[in-house]
């Protein structure tokens, strides 16, 4: 995979997070792993088609997408991840990809992305990738983030 292709989706995720009331998210770290990944508790899968191809999984602990979503709803408290706490994920992962997708169209690359997928369990696998992927880690505020990035051009 083409490093060039990961700096839209971690900057996607330092200037969108910010513009809704989140700290700045600091890279924690980064790494190559193969074919698939573990659920944390709750993760987002969302494809990408046309020049690009493949997959960017969002993978958090349950308390983390709890925080993210009572942030999202202005500090409102999210002790259940019911409907509301999981709609506020998915429109976050949204966000963040359809920020990625602009910054790749910056980059000449025509994308679509596909809805997201919302998962939402401990301990299972999801298969980004038939090869490798790049997982990056981000930290917001003291939760963790990984953004697993399985994409190549056509």
């Amino acid at each position: 995979m083409d490093a060039k292709l990961v700096n839209p989706f971690v900057d996607a995720f330092t200037t969108v997070l910010p513009q809704m009331g989140f700290p700045v998210p600091q890279r924690t770290n980064i790494t190559v792993k193969e074919n698939h990944t573990i659920g944390l508790g709750v993760s987002v899968i969302v494809g990408f088609t046309k020049q690009l191809r493949g997959n960017v999984v969002y993978n958090m602990k349950t308390d983390t997408a709890k925080f993210i979503a009572s942030t999202m709803m202005m500090g409102m408290p999210v002790n259940e991840f019911d409907a509301m706490a999981q709609s506020a994920i998915s429109e976050m992962s949204n966000m963040l990809t359809a920020n990625a997708a602009t910054n790749l169209a910056g980059m000449g690359l025509e994308v679509d992305i596909s809805t997201p997928s919302l998962s939402i369990g401990e301990n299972f696998q999801v298969k980004i990738s038939d090869s490798k992927f790049l997982q990056v880690e981000m930290d917001i505020g003291g939760h963790s983030v990984e953004i697993d990035i399985a994409v190549e051009q056509n």
